[in-house]
Formats: structure tokens, sequence, C-alpha cells
């Protein structure tokens, strides 16, 4: 099992230490394609997923979940969450797991989500359908100083049941692509953002494991090169065995291009 950077207890007094830095944006990766998002007074969680249902779930099939990374921190233990994201219905960004306990701990929070989900999500998660914000392909919303800005994403085609979110907060531009491969026009688009940092998955797709794909390390580093990214943070993988990668192909392609990349622990944080 690989140990987060921090987890439980010392992940969260690492958290309450950049809270008093009211002037930066800071970002940890809690593993998956889950983020956390601190700016100002505000935390934004996206699609987090911090329980072992899939596990759970697949057990006893042919395609067993087998969590590689440890959890960083139960979710109930998140109760200064302003507002959290689904980017689409699988339980890796969709997990009543986690966000049933997410709730109970943060009554006022919001969420953001694929408006074509909705109906699903209100049924996953027990809740009230005219809870959840609902975004279509290039709407936004801001939430707790938080601006989020719906993108396509193709997982594997472009459908409005899967987003990418822009996020803008703290005088910075965040890209979170939900789970994507690339399709016609993606660079050209997310050029217009100007985007600062890039959370891209990197497991990609690979039929025998019998799921929808993603990009592949090579793809994420040179996607964010042809956007104009800044920085870009690989994300989805070490978490199940079966769908995972090395983040070897995304750093050699990275420096080859002369991308700038941060590649994060479980529970690390970075600063923008």
């Amino acid at each position: 099992m690989i140990e987060p950077f921090l987890k439980d207890g010392a992940f969260l007094a690492y958290v309450r230490a950049a809270r008093e830095l009211k002037d930066e944006v800071h970002i940890w990766w809690l593993g998956q394609s889950g983020f956390l998002i601190h700016s100002g007074d505000a935390f934004a969680l996206i699609d987090p997923y911090l329980s072992d249902s899939l596990t759970k779930k697949y057990a006893a099939t042919d395609k067993p979940h087998v969590r590689m990374t440890a959890r960083v921190v139960e979710p109930e233990r998140l109760d200064f969450i302003d507002v959290v994201t689904s980017s689409h219905n699988h339980t890796d960004h969709l997990d009543a797991e986690t966000l049933i306990p997410l709730r109970a701990a943060n009554p006022k929070l919001q969420m953001v989500i694929p408006e074509a989900n909705r109906a699903f999500v209100a049924e996953r998660l027990k809740t009230d359908p005219n809870w959840p914000i609902g975004l279509r392909n290039g709407e936004s919303a801001s939430v707790a100083g938080f601006e989020f800005v719906a993108v396509p994403a193709a997982h594997e085609q472009v459908e409005p049941q899967f987003l990418g979110y822009i996020i803008r907060t703290g005088g910075r531009t965040i890209y979170h692509s939900g789970d994507t491969v690339l399709y016609d026009g993606m660079a050209e688009h997310l050029q217009m953002f100007q985007i600062d940092v890039a959370l891209l998955p990197i497991n990609g797709a690979k039929p025998e494991r019998r799921v929808a794909g993603n990009l592949n390390g090579t793809e994420a580093a040179r996607l964010a090169y042809d956007s104009g990214v800044r920085q870009v943070v690989p994300c989805h993988y070490e978490m199940f065995e079966f769908n995972t990668a090395s983040t070897d192909e995304f750093v050699t392609e990275a420096r080859r291009i002369g991308q700038t990349y941060r590649v994060l622990r479980a529970g690390e944080r970075m600063k923008l």
C-alpha cells in the first residue's frame, strides 16, 4: 500500500496551517481525480473519492478494484468545505460514501454538477434534485469565491453528462478536466482561458481494462503544452491496480517539450 505524503490528523493540521495564508491559493491532491483547493477563507473539493466503495463493490468480480494508495482523510473530517464538484457519474467522481458524510459535516455545502446528471445525482445521494447547481457546456456559476465554467469532456465521446471545469479563484485559473480523452479543437478551446494549472488524468485507455479511457501521460503533457498551460499536474493513477499508469511517460514527454509540471503525492500541497 502506498502511503500518502500526509494523512488523517497530520493532513488536517497541514490544511489548517494553510488556512492562515489567505492571500495564497493552494491545491492538495487527494488521490484519483480528487483535489482540495483553498482560496481566501474558502475551500472547494473537486471530484473526491474518499472511501472504499468500489473495492467493496467489485471484490467478488472479475474486475477487482484493489486499492493502491491509502486514504488521505475520512470525508466526515472535512467539515470546512464550501463547495464540491462532480464532473460525471462514475463512482470515483460521484461517490455516495464520500459525499453523503461530507454533506452531513457541512450543512451549507453546495455542489456543482453537469445539468444532464441532475436526476442521477439526486438518486445516488438521496437528496432534493433542486439542491445541486447544474451546468451545461459554457455555463458558469460562482460559489464562495470560486467561479466554475463548464467545458466539454470526452469519456470517451463528448456528451453533456461529462464535463471539465475551469475554476477561477484568487486571481488564478485552474482546469480540472474530469475524465477525458482528446477531442477535436480541445487545445484551441482551452487556450482562451489562460490556464495557470491543469489537473489531467494519465492512466490512458487500454481496452483490456473494460472501462472508459482517459488521456495517457504523453497526451496529457502535450495537451497542456498545446493549450498554453503554465503548469500541469497528473492525476487518475495509483488508486486501483487494474487501472493505473506510471508517471514516467508523462514526465518524459513534459521534459522533452519543455512543459512545466509538478507530480504530487496523495496528501501533498502545491502553492499557485
